[in-house]
């Protein structure tokens, strides 16, 4: 079929949850009548209203076609024709396919788009059909559903990024019905690598546990997909969200799933697991026998992840922080992208998985920091480690492909490699003395593996080998004397029909016959038209026996070329069927071991991380980071990563900064002002990264840093409205910032930027000075707080642990320089009409602003004599420490304000000012 693209491609439709209903998704097909429809359209009818939530790809001979309402969704997001099979109902089928041989492109887009498709294969061989009468159909039977979360295939993943399903239970604990009164199990699943993990997190903490693991499908009951409170969160998140049915879901029968796919009796030996992970376990291992069509694959068992041992962060600090993502949704440019020397693909994912979920556990950040002090000394074992590593293929991929049923020669060879690379690993690190605990550990698990597989593989596997084991040809030369047997008899054939081709062209004397081969007629002859009729008619019509005549062209086959056909066929069949049995008795001992290879492939990508870190460090001259159970937080000569590599490639330096939130003397909480441009956004970022860089186990851009150990991490930067959800920049702001509030504890660490700014001045500005008040009595947390808001530098000599720092900058022939380097102090203002020039307002513009701030700034010196409201008695009152003082008496504070305001010599600004503070006043 054609494919080439639709002439006029319409907007491919949005495609819904997976969950939705099927009159969502696919109608036409679900609600055919097969009365009336040919034997084929009436099969595909039965099947796909088995499958209505997903693309029917239904087999037909070398391709997948798709029809109706299927045919048309497809045909619009991958851009391939839609054409028409015939009529139903009296109207069109709508048809379009793919080719079997480039299924794999097409389902990577499909499954990208968030769409499930039902891979639907012909089970039976045609011959056997057409004995059960001229109209029958071949059998067929969807094999798979493929679905984001469930797929294995290399060219359909990002080799660099764990491909997670995530399934999702809950309990609830009490009598009440708020989010706080539930418990939420989550099982996140990789069935690529059969990684398998179990957590458990309270209600308000669910959003922000599904950012951690960045799910490419979710699958919940149907009870907690329909429940109003979490309406939002489902549609906010972009995975697809799959429903199933409550019934199946119930704790017993999860219970049982769990113990059938492990082959155990009970689950002790696994840990203590809650409730509610054992709901959300048994949901992923439904969904997954579904999707699979009864294929158990080979998966870890599963590992509780226990509460608190990762570094709680939200999905809006996730997204303010670009730890593996920008804003844009774009690897580049994220924290990710800049820390990433990993050299394997295994490597690279549990990279992402550390900057995901930073650690909370004090020995195992000390145990990967000696890591990767030590390989960072060792700079010969490291380069050779890395070498080794970067030889060593995708074990836990190769293994899953291939406890599927669906792997090849060429996994077991990926197998064979990586096991080849762990064993030389392994003897590299033996030989070496004062290993750390960490490398000490990964030395042992890198032998877990009989090396005798290593061996029968290698003596098994030829070095150039197929894709697929139906191609043949995998066994190595020698292996299997038998094998090479039959070989020999099919090389001697092709030789055989070489002379017997020979002969033939001389008997007619046609130098352009030739014997040929093809799917339908086997071996058979072929000679010009002409030279075909004079055979027909002359001495060789004994010998040859016509097949087809073609429009230039006669075919014929003979006696001696039949006999000569079935010897080579059952010579080809036979070395087939024997290297099939190799290939499946190789499979069976690799699954023999496939806990012990799993352990392996896990030791290599840890490896490969802490080398990986080593590498950074030497190379950008990073340092080991001192964490210890205290609550300071002391950084020397703090960069930002990110911005520091982009500065490398222009070859400019990155201006470093000290930062000490310890508390002691003052600084808990630093409040930052200075000038738009000055660095106060990278400022904060740079030292929530290096906080999280050193709790995921990596040394830190920074001369020195010594950090308590941080619980939660927060972030409140950047403005954004979020239109879909009805908020305007302001309320998206207090949003964020009611959570910080309500949530950070002493151990957390916040970061604030231009808090307030959304809104009025003085509203804004009595916002950010309440919310500075709560973090520094309240939360008591480390804290940096950027803001516009000069006058909240006042409250530093208020607030004891509290301290004013800014940003330099130099002023040079009216052009103002900024110097990033962050000192104690006030900034005077805010650089902001210099701002503007240098982002290419109008000449005009810029003048005009500029005659208007000097009128200002006039009329302000040209009235030294009237009092400022900020001198006012009430707003000293209302700008006391909560608590302190007892404020005046609403009338009397009004009386004051009135008695220092003359009208006659207000601005309009001002004017407006002393309104917003007689209404403060009033509201007071």
């Amino acid at each position: 079929m054609s494919q080439r693209p639709a002439t006029s491609p319409r907007p491919v439709r949005s495609v819904p949850k997976t969950g939705a209903a099927p009159s969502d998704y696919t109608t036409s097909a679900a609600v055919l009548d097969t009365a009336g429809a040919t034997p084929m359209m009436a099969q595909y009818i039965e099947i796909k209203a088995a499958n209505t939530d997903c693309l029917l790809f239904y087999r037909m001979g070398d391709f997948y076609e798709l029809f109706f309402e299927d045919a048309e969704i497809a045909s619009r997001a991958l851009g391939i024709v839609l054409t028409k099979r015939g009529k139903h109902g009296g109207a069109d089928i709508p048809m379009c396919g793919v080719p079997v041989e480039r299924a794999d492109d097409y389902l990577s887009r499909l499954i990208a788009l968030g769409h499930r498709v039902a891979v639907c294969a012909q089970t039976e061989d045609p011959a056997e059909a057409k004995k059960r009468g001229p109209k029958s159909v071949v059998r067929r039977e969807v094999v798979r559903l493929v679905t984001p979360g469930t797929i294995t295939e290399d060219r359909l993943l990002d080799p660099a990024r764990a491909n997670i399903l995530l399934a999702i239970g809950r309990i609830r604990i009490g009598a009440g019905k708020t989010e706080a009164d539930q418990v939420y199990g989550l099982a996140a699943l990789d069935i690529s690598t059969g990684r398998f993990a179990l957590s458990e997190v309270p209600g308000p903490e669910l959003a922000s546990a599904i950012a951690r693991h960045e799910p490419r499908e979710i699958v919940l009951s149907e009870t907690i997909h329909a429940d109003p409170a979490l309406a939002r969160l489902w549609r906010e998140i972009p995975a697809p969200v799959t429903p199933l049915a409550q019934a199946e879901l119930e704790p017993a029968a999860a219970e049982r799933r769990i113990k059938a796919q492990f082959g155990v009796s009970t689950l002790d030996g696994f840990g203590q697991f809650g409730r509610a992970e054992i709901a959300a376990a048994g949901a992923a291992l439904l969904y997954i026998e579904r999707t699979q069509i009864g294929v158990r694959p080979t998966l870890s068992p599963p590992v509780r992840e226990a509460s608190g041992a990762t570094l709680a962060i939200d999905a809006s600090t996730r997204a303010n922080l670009e730890l593996t993502r920008t804003l844009s949704g774009e690897r580049r440019g994220s924290l990710l992208d800049a820390i990433d020397r990993t050299v394997s693909a295994s490597g690279a994912r549990l990279l992402a998985e550390h900057l995901a979920g930073p650690l909370t556990n004090l020995d195992a950040i000390r145990r990967r920091h000696a890591a990767v002090a030590w390989l960072a000394e060792q700079g010969v074992s490291r380069k050779a480690f890395r070498e080794i590593l970067a030889r060593a293929p995708d074990l836990a991929r190769a293994l899953s492909r291939l406890g599927l049923g669906r792997g090849g020669p060429r996994d077991l060879a990926a197998l064979r490699d990586g096991l080849d690379a762990a064993q030389a690993l392994a003897s590299h690190l033996a030989a070496l003395d004062a290993l750390p605990d960490d490398l000490a550990t990964l030395g042992k698990r890198l032998k877990k593996v009989d090396a005798a597989l290593v061996a029968h593989l290698r003596a098994a596997l030829a070095d150039d080998l197929p894709l697929k084991r139906t191609d043949g040809g995998f066994v190595r030369e020698g292996y299997s004397p038998e094998i090479d047997e039959c070989r020999l008899l099919g090389q001697d054939s092709r030789k055989v029909i070489a002379a017997l081709q020979a002969r033939y062209a001389e008997e007619t004397a046609c130098r352009t016959l030739r014997i040929k081969h093809n799917n339908m007629l086997g071996y058979y002859i072929e000679v010009p038209q002409a030279v075909g009729e004079t055979c027909l008619k002359g001495v060789m019509r004994e010998t040859f026996i016509h097949r087809q005549t073609m429009v230039d062209a006669m075919r014929f086959t003979s006696v001696e070329l039949g006999d000569l056909e079935g010897r080579i066929s059952g010579a080809t069949d036979r070395a087939l069927a024997l290297e099939t049995a190799v290939f499946d008795g190789l499979c069976g001992e690799v699954l023999a071991q496939a806990a012990a290879i799993a352990e392996v492939a896990d030791a290599l990508a840890a490896l490969d991380v802490a080398a990986s870190h080593a590498d950074l460090a030497v190379e950008r001259d990073w340092r080991r980071p001192v964490v210890d159970d205290g609550y300071g937080f002391t950084v020397t000569g703090g960069r930002h990563p990110v911005v520091e590599a982009a500065l490398r490639l222009s070859g400019e330096p990155f201006i470093a900064n000290d930062c000490d939130l310890s508390g002691e003397g003052r600084g808990r909480i630093r409040l930052i002002t200075g000038p738009n441009m000055g660095g106060k956004s990278t400022f904060l970022r740079q030292n929530a990264l290096i906080a999280v860089l050193a709790q995921i186990g990596a040394f830190v851009p920074a001369a020195s840093a010594r950090l308590g150990l941080v619980d939660r991490l927060f972030s409140r930067v950047g403005a954004a409205d979020d239109l879909a959800r009805g908020q305007s920049t302001f309320m998206v702001e207090m949003v964020e910032t009611a959570a910080i509030l309500n949530q950070a504890t002493r151990r957390s660490l916040v970061i604030l930027d231009e808090i307030g700014r959304g809104t009025a001045t003085f509203d804004g500005l009595s916002i950010a000075w309440a919310c500075l008040e709560h973090l520094h009595e309240k939360n008591a947390c480390r804290a940096l707080f950027a803001t516009h808001f000069h006058e909240l530098t006042a409250l530093g000599e208020r607030l004891s642990h509290l301290d004013n720092a800014t940003l330099k900058v130099a002023e040079h022939k009216g052009t103002v320089v900024f110097l990033h380097e962050v000192v104690p102090g006030v900034a005077d203002r805010s650089y902001g009409l210099q701002v503007a020039r240098l982002a290419g307002l109008p000449p005009g513009v810029i003048a005009r602003a500029g005659a208007i701030l000097k009128n200002l700034e006039k009329s302000e010196r040209d009235r030294p004599n009237r009092p400022r409201i900020d001198d006012l008695p009430l707003f000293a009152a209302l700008s006391a420490p909560p608590m302190e003082e007892t404020p005046p008496d609403r009338e009397d504070g009004l009386r004051l304000v009135l008695d220092g305001i003359d009208p006659d010599t207000l601005t309009p600004r001002e004017a407006l000012d002393a309104l917003y503070r007689l209404k403060a006043a009033r509201d007071t």
